[in-house]
Protein backbone atom coordinates (compact mmCIF):
# COMPACT_ATOMS: atom_id res chain seq x y z
CA UNK A 1 0.00 0.00 0.00
CA UNK A 2 2.75 2.49 0.76
CA UNK A 3 4.66 1.30 -2.23
CA UNK A 4 1.06 2.18 -4.38
CA UNK A 5 0.98 5.58 -2.56
CA UNK A 6 4.99 6.19 -3.78
CA UNK A 7 4.16 5.43 -6.92
CA UNK A 8 1.05 7.98 -7.20
CA UNK A 9 3.33 10.54 -5.36
CA UNK A 10 6.10 10.06 -8.41
CA UNK A 11 3.37 10.53 -11.07
CA UNK A 12 1.89 13.54 -9.12
CA UNK A 13 5.64 15.00 -9.26
CA UNK A 14 6.35 14.52 -12.53
CA UNK A 15 2.74 16.22 -13.67
CA UNK A 16 3.39 19.62 -11.65
CA UNK A 17 6.75 19.60 -11.93
CA UNK A 18 7.88 22.88 -13.59
CA UNK A 19 9.44 23.63 -16.53
CA UNK A 20 10.53 27.46 -18.13
CA UNK A 21 10.33 27.81 -21.76
CA UNK A 22 12.59 30.59 -23.02
CA UNK A 23 12.88 32.61 -26.36
CA UNK A 24 15.74 33.59 -26.65
CA UNK A 25 17.66 36.47 -29.25
CA UNK A 26 19.95 33.68 -31.21
CA UNK A 27 22.77 36.51 -31.94
CA UNK A 28 22.62 38.56 -28.33
CA UNK A 29 21.41 35.87 -26.13
CA UNK A 30 18.70 37.87 -24.97
CA UNK A 31 15.84 36.62 -23.13
CA UNK A 32 12.45 38.14 -25.32
CA UNK A 33 9.60 35.28 -24.03
CA UNK A 34 9.54 32.82 -21.07
CA UNK A 35 6.89 30.65 -20.13
CA UNK A 36 6.50 28.40 -16.95
CA UNK A 37 4.66 24.86 -17.74
CA UNK A 38 4.15 21.67 -16.46
CA UNK A 39 3.67 18.49 -17.91
CA UNK A 40 -0.01 18.64 -17.05
CA UNK A 41 -0.95 22.33 -18.42
CA UNK A 42 0.80 21.27 -21.73
CA UNK A 43 -1.73 18.26 -21.88
CA UNK A 44 -4.37 20.20 -20.98
CA UNK A 45 -3.86 23.17 -23.48
CA UNK A 46 -2.85 20.50 -26.41
CA UNK A 47 -6.17 18.88 -25.28
CA UNK A 48 -8.55 22.01 -25.60
CA UNK A 49 -6.34 22.99 -28.85
CA UNK A 50 -7.38 19.74 -30.08
CA UNK A 51 -11.27 19.84 -29.32
CA UNK A 52 -11.13 23.45 -30.36
CA UNK A 53 -9.82 22.36 -33.82
CA UNK A 54 -12.13 19.46 -34.24
CA UNK A 55 -14.93 21.60 -33.50
CA UNK A 56 -14.65 24.50 -36.32
CA UNK A 57 -13.31 22.04 -38.56
CA UNK A 58 -16.89 20.00 -38.12
CA UNK A 59 -18.56 23.38 -37.97
CA UNK A 60 -17.16 24.79 -41.59
CA UNK A 61 -18.24 21.27 -43.10
CA UNK A 62 -21.35 21.21 -42.23
CA UNK A 63 -22.56 24.76 -42.41
CA UNK A 64 -20.38 26.09 -45.19
CA UNK A 65 -20.10 25.57 -49.05
CA UNK A 66 -16.61 23.52 -48.35
CA UNK A 67 -18.04 20.56 -48.02
CA UNK A 68 -18.72 20.18 -51.78
CA UNK A 69 -15.40 19.39 -52.26
CA UNK A 70 -15.14 16.56 -49.67
CA UNK A 71 -16.37 13.49 -51.77
CA UNK A 72 -19.61 11.64 -51.11
CA UNK A 73 -21.47 15.47 -50.39
CA UNK A 74 -23.24 17.14 -52.67
CA UNK A 75 -24.87 20.59 -52.82
CA UNK A 76 -28.62 21.34 -51.99
CA UNK A 77 -29.29 23.28 -55.59
CA UNK A 78 -27.03 20.59 -56.91
CA UNK A 79 -29.57 18.33 -55.83
CA UNK A 80 -32.44 20.18 -56.72
CA UNK A 81 -31.35 20.46 -59.91
CA UNK A 82 -31.01 17.11 -60.64
CA UNK A 83 -34.40 16.58 -59.46
CA UNK A 84 -36.22 18.93 -61.90
CA UNK A 85 -34.08 17.47 -64.56
CA UNK A 86 -35.54 13.88 -63.80
CA UNK A 87 -38.85 15.09 -63.85
CA UNK A 88 -37.95 17.09 -66.89
CA UNK A 89 -36.78 13.39 -68.74
CA UNK A 90 -39.31 11.56 -67.66
CA UNK A 91 -41.84 13.96 -69.11
CA UNK A 92 -40.14 13.76 -72.47
CA UNK A 93 -39.91 10.17 -72.24
CA UNK A 94 -43.70 10.05 -72.21
CA UNK A 95 -43.47 13.18 -74.96
CA UNK A 96 -41.87 10.52 -77.02
CA UNK A 97 -43.82 7.60 -76.70
CA UNK A 98 -47.14 9.82 -77.40
CA UNK A 99 -45.23 11.19 -80.76
CA UNK A 100 -44.40 7.59 -82.05
CA UNK A 101 -47.78 6.61 -81.28
CA UNK A 102 -48.82 9.45 -83.45
CA UNK A 103 -46.81 9.01 -85.92
CA UNK A 104 -47.22 5.81 -86.37
CA UNK A 105 -50.83 6.08 -87.22
CA UNK A 106 -49.96 8.83 -89.79
CA UNK A 107 -47.68 6.08 -91.67
CA UNK A 108 -50.81 3.64 -91.95
CA UNK A 109 -52.95 6.54 -93.35
CA UNK A 110 -49.64 7.31 -95.90
CA UNK A 111 -49.29 3.32 -96.59
CA UNK A 112 -53.45 2.66 -96.62
CA UNK A 113 -53.17 -0.22 -94.29
CA UNK A 114 -56.10 1.03 -92.14
CA UNK A 115 -59.40 -1.88 -92.94
CA UNK A 116 -62.65 -0.51 -93.36
CA UNK A 117 -65.59 -2.02 -91.24
CA UNK A 118 -68.63 -3.65 -93.37
CA UNK A 119 -71.75 -4.27 -92.05
CA UNK A 120 -74.88 -6.08 -93.84
CA UNK A 121 -78.01 -2.86 -94.16
CA UNK A 122 -80.38 -5.34 -94.76
CA UNK A 123 -80.67 -6.94 -91.92
CA UNK A 124 -80.88 -3.25 -90.18
CA UNK A 125 -84.44 -3.04 -92.46
CA UNK A 126 -85.66 -6.66 -91.50
CA UNK A 127 -85.06 -5.85 -87.81
CA UNK A 128 -87.56 -3.17 -88.52
CA UNK A 129 -90.32 -5.39 -89.62
CA UNK A 130 -91.92 -2.57 -91.70
CA UNK A 131 -94.83 -3.42 -94.09
CA UNK A 132 -94.72 -0.89 -96.72
CA UNK A 133 -95.71 -2.50 -99.26
CA UNK A 134 -99.29 -0.72 -98.88
CA UNK A 135 -97.43 2.67 -98.21
CA UNK A 136 -97.22 5.74 -100.53
CA UNK A 137 -94.10 6.68 -100.42
CA UNK A 138 -94.18 8.89 -103.72
CA UNK A 139 -92.73 12.54 -102.45
CA UNK A 140 -95.09 15.59 -103.08
CA UNK A 141 -93.74 18.31 -104.84
CA UNK A 142 -93.20 20.22 -101.53
CA UNK A 143 -91.06 17.60 -100.29
CA UNK A 144 -89.28 17.04 -103.31
CA UNK A 145 -87.57 20.60 -103.35
CA UNK A 146 -86.70 19.93 -99.51
CA UNK A 147 -84.90 17.32 -99.95
CA UNK A 148 -83.04 18.65 -102.85
CA UNK A 149 -82.29 21.74 -101.17
CA UNK A 150 -81.15 19.59 -98.06
CA UNK A 151 -78.97 17.60 -100.45
CA UNK A 152 -77.20 20.26 -101.72
CA UNK A 153 -76.14 21.94 -98.02
CA UNK A 154 -75.18 18.30 -97.16
CA UNK A 155 -72.84 18.09 -99.80
CA UNK A 156 -70.69 21.04 -98.57
CA UNK A 157 -71.69 21.50 -94.76
CA UNK A 158 -71.45 17.90 -93.21
CA UNK A 159 -68.85 18.33 -90.62
CA UNK A 160 -71.44 21.17 -88.73
CA UNK A 161 -70.31 21.59 -85.05
CA UNK A 162 -72.90 21.11 -82.75
CA UNK A 163 -71.65 23.65 -80.31
CA UNK A 164 -71.67 26.27 -82.97
CA UNK A 165 -74.27 27.93 -85.53
CA UNK A 166 -70.91 28.35 -87.95
CA UNK A 167 -70.80 25.20 -90.40
CA UNK A 168 -67.09 23.27 -91.72
CA UNK A 169 -67.26 23.99 -95.59
CA UNK A 170 -65.26 21.63 -97.47
CA UNK A 171 -63.83 23.40 -100.72
CA UNK A 172 -62.10 21.17 -104.05
CA UNK A 173 -58.41 20.65 -103.93
CA UNK A 174 -58.29 20.68 -107.67
CA UNK A 175 -61.34 20.37 -110.42
CA UNK A 176 -60.30 17.85 -112.48
CA UNK A 177 -62.11 14.16 -114.02
CA UNK A 178 -62.04 11.81 -111.54
CA UNK A 179 -59.90 8.89 -112.95
CA UNK A 180 -60.05 6.06 -109.64
CA UNK A 181 -63.11 6.65 -107.19
CA UNK A 182 -62.64 5.49 -103.85
CA UNK A 183 -63.14 2.18 -102.93
CA UNK A 184 -62.57 0.72 -99.80
CA UNK A 185 -62.74 -2.82 -100.84
CA UNK A 186 -59.21 -2.16 -102.51
CA UNK A 187 -57.93 -0.25 -99.96
CA UNK A 188 -58.02 2.90 -102.11
CA UNK A 189 -59.47 5.38 -99.48
CA UNK A 190 -59.15 8.30 -102.18
CA UNK A 191 -60.26 9.65 -105.25
CA UNK A 192 -57.28 9.94 -108.09
CA UNK A 193 -58.53 13.31 -110.08
CA UNK A 194 -56.39 13.80 -113.32
CA UNK A 195 -54.96 17.34 -113.74
CA UNK A 196 -52.11 18.82 -115.97
CA UNK A 197 -49.14 19.21 -114.22
CA UNK A 198 -48.23 22.03 -111.81
CA UNK A 199 -51.90 22.09 -111.16
CA UNK A 200 -52.19 24.29 -107.95
CA UNK A 201 -53.33 22.67 -105.23
CA UNK A 202 -55.36 24.00 -102.92
CA UNK A 203 -56.45 23.02 -99.22
CA UNK A 204 -59.87 21.42 -98.09
CA UNK A 205 -60.40 23.66 -95.34
CA UNK A 206 -58.27 25.88 -92.38
CA UNK A 207 -55.88 23.59 -90.66
CA UNK A 208 -52.18 22.81 -89.75
CA UNK A 209 -49.58 20.50 -91.84
CA UNK A 210 -48.67 17.83 -89.47
CA UNK A 211 -46.32 16.28 -92.34
CA UNK A 212 -44.98 17.65 -95.38
CA UNK A 213 -42.14 14.90 -96.89
CA UNK A 214 -40.79 13.07 -99.64
CA UNK A 215 -41.87 9.16 -99.43
CA UNK A 216 -40.60 6.64 -102.80
CA UNK A 217 -44.32 5.28 -103.48
CA UNK A 218 -45.92 8.28 -103.31
CA UNK A 219 -43.77 11.15 -103.89
CA UNK A 220 -44.35 14.38 -102.22
CA UNK A 221 -46.78 14.30 -99.80
CA UNK A 222 -48.53 16.56 -97.63
CA UNK A 223 -51.13 16.29 -94.64
CA UNK A 224 -53.21 18.67 -93.12
CA UNK A 225 -54.88 18.10 -89.52
CA UNK A 226 -58.43 20.39 -89.57
CA UNK A 227 -61.18 20.84 -86.99
CA UNK A 228 -63.45 18.27 -85.98
CA UNK A 229 -61.13 15.35 -86.49
CA UNK A 230 -60.85 15.63 -90.07
CA UNK A 231 -57.62 15.33 -91.72
CA UNK A 232 -57.11 15.35 -95.44
CA UNK A 233 -54.16 13.89 -97.34
CA UNK A 234 -52.90 15.40 -100.93
CA UNK A 235 -50.02 12.31 -102.65
CA UNK A 236 -48.05 12.23 -105.95
CA UNK A 237 -47.60 16.18 -105.85
CA UNK A 238 -44.68 17.71 -107.84
CA UNK A 239 -43.67 20.07 -105.20
CA UNK A 240 -44.76 21.20 -101.77
CA UNK A 241 -45.30 24.86 -100.62
CA UNK A 242 -45.73 24.34 -96.67
CA UNK A 243 -43.55 22.98 -94.16
CA UNK A 244 -44.58 20.65 -91.16
CA UNK A 245 -46.03 22.88 -88.22
CA UNK A 246 -47.22 25.50 -91.23
CA UNK A 247 -50.88 27.08 -90.18
CA UNK A 248 -53.19 26.91 -93.73
CA UNK A 249 -56.39 28.71 -94.90
CA UNK A 250 -59.22 27.09 -97.19
CA UNK A 251 -58.34 27.45 -100.61
CA UNK A 252 -54.85 28.66 -99.87
CA UNK A 253 -52.20 26.52 -102.22
CA UNK A 254 -50.09 23.96 -100.55
CA UNK A 255 -48.32 22.35 -103.53
CA UNK A 256 -48.10 21.64 -107.36
CA UNK A 257 -49.70 18.84 -109.06
CA UNK A 258 -47.24 16.08 -110.35
CA UNK A 259 -46.29 12.45 -111.30
CA UNK A 260 -43.99 11.98 -108.46
CA UNK A 261 -43.44 8.32 -106.67
CA UNK A 262 -43.45 4.47 -107.54
CA UNK A 263 -47.12 4.35 -107.61
CA UNK A 264 -48.37 7.27 -109.58
CA UNK A 265 -49.17 6.67 -113.82
CA UNK A 266 -49.68 10.46 -114.78
CA UNK A 267 -50.21 13.82 -113.68
CA UNK A 268 -53.47 13.62 -110.73
CA UNK A 269 -53.69 14.19 -107.22
CA UNK A 270 -54.58 11.58 -104.95
CA UNK A 271 -56.94 13.10 -102.59
CA UNK A 272 -57.90 11.27 -99.26
CA UNK A 273 -59.86 12.08 -96.12
CA UNK A 274 -59.85 10.83 -93.19
CA UNK A 275 -62.58 11.49 -89.87
CA UNK A 276 -61.36 10.70 -86.28
CA UNK A 277 -59.66 7.74 -87.38
CA UNK A 278 -61.66 6.35 -90.29
CA UNK A 279 -61.25 6.70 -94.19
CA UNK A 280 -63.98 8.61 -95.57
CA UNK A 281 -65.30 8.99 -99.43
CA UNK A 282 -64.26 12.44 -100.15
CA UNK A 283 -66.37 12.77 -103.46
CA UNK A 284 -69.82 12.85 -100.47
CA UNK A 285 -69.14 16.07 -99.68
CA UNK A 286 -66.51 17.74 -102.28
CA UNK A 287 -67.38 18.09 -105.58
CA UNK A 288 -64.28 17.93 -108.26
CA UNK A 289 -65.84 18.51 -111.11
Amino acid sequence: MKRKNNKEKKIAKKLLHKYRLVILNEDTFEERLSFKLTRLNVFVLLAISSILLITATTFFIAFTPLKEYIPGYSSTALKKKATILNHKTDSLEKVIAVNEVYFSSIKKVLHGELSSVNFNRDSIVEAAKLDISEMDLTPTKEDSLLREKVDKEDKYNLFESATSNASFVLFPPVNGTITENYNAKEKHYAVDVAVAKNTPIKTTADGIVIFAEWTTKTGHVIIIEHSHGLISVYKHNASINKEQGDLVKAGEVIAMSGNTGELSTGPHLHFELWSDGYPINPTNFIDFE
